[in-house]
């Protein structure tokens, strides 16, 4: 019987910015999840966007297939994906979408696919509408963790971007099962700095918080009514040198349709990411060399999306 996680829960409408950033600190430190209530983003809008969401998904396979992904933006069919190749499982049991910057930063063109105004008149509206509401939020939070680091609080929007990308997720509840264990979303850690994630109150979402540990042990993350799920990135760990965690997690199916809705909040594609000095030092010498995002995004895909 795997256990129920107790994660913290932070309070963002709270007046005192300094124990806030200190709480988001600790909850980094210990698990690398946690929760954000009174976030600012109206509850109306998050069902509004899972309403469009469903509709989208609800949608024949040929006109889903029209937004086919391209630049990491639009759709992304059943299996099409596996985030944990060494698995052995034939392709995670999800559908997605990605919705990318509303404005590109160079002036190029936009790059974003969006379903067409007659089939889903409301659809890009609703989806610009919860993106940049949730992008504020994601702001909110880089700027008090920077602060819990003794950081400028815009130093991650100085140095990083971010560039936020939202993924709309469904998991069919109705996965015939095989001899192979059937992931909705199989082990993987995020790639980004923080993700915020919606859904729509379907059990399936673990944590295993000691990926260095075999066998594994993993945790259910209960939902929190009007709460996102918090958690670190594998490039928020590398700038803090380990310090914050960008735990392990996964999506078991569970019999029932599961919707949820992942803001990545990534640096841009440039950043170069390295260790902060304060967090080495002569007896905790940096764990990675720089990195560039672009290139980190760029195999992480090649791995989890194969030739696809």
């Amino acid at each position: 019987m795997t256990r129920s996680l107790h994660l913290p829960v932070i309070d963002l409408s709270s007046p005192d910015r300094l124990a806030t950033a200190r709480a988001i600190r600790q909850a980094c430190e210990e698990v690398g999840f946690f929760y954000v209530v009174n976030h600012g983003v109206e509850e109306e809008l998050i069902g509004r966007a899972f309403e469009e969401s469903r509709k989208f998904f609800a949608l024949p396979s040929d006109e889903k297939m029209k937004l086919l992904r391209k630049e990491f933006r639009g759709y992304t069919p059943l299996y099409a994906e596996n985030l944990d190749p060494l698995s052995g499982a034939g392709g995670d049991s999800k559908e997605s979408f990605y919705i990318g910057p509303l404005e590109e930063c160079d002036g190029s063109v936009l790059l974003n696919q969006w379903p067409s105004n007659a089939i889903l008149p409301s659809w890009r509206e609703t989806m610009e509408a919860y993106y940049r509401a949730v992008e504020s939020t994601g702001l909110k939070l880089l700027r008090l963790i920077a602060v819990s680091l003794d950081l400028d609080e815009y130093f991650f929007e100085k140095s990083g971007g971010p560039d936020p990308f939202l993924r709309l997720l469904y998991y069919a509840g109705d996965i015939i099962t095989s001899d192979k264990e059937i992931y909705g979303a199989s082990a993987h850690s995020d790639y980004g700095m923080i993700t915020l994630l919606a859904s729509n109150g379907v059990p399936g979402l673990q944590v295993c918080r000691d990926k260095t540990k075999q066998p594994r042990t993993w945790e259910n993350v209960p939902h929190v009514d009007g709460a996102f799920i918090v958690n670190i990135g594998d490039m928020m760990e590398r700038w803090t040198n380990c310090l914050f965690r960008s735990t392990l997690h996964r999506v078991m199916p569970s019999g029932q349709d599961r919707f949820s809705m992942a803001f990545f909040m990534d640096p841009n594609r440039d950043c170069i990411v390295e260790c902060l000095p304060s967090c080495c030092s002569n007896s905790s010498p940096p764990r990675f060399p720089p990195i560039n995002m672009g290139d980190y995004l760029k195999e992480k895909f090649r791995l989890s999306f194969g030739t696809y």
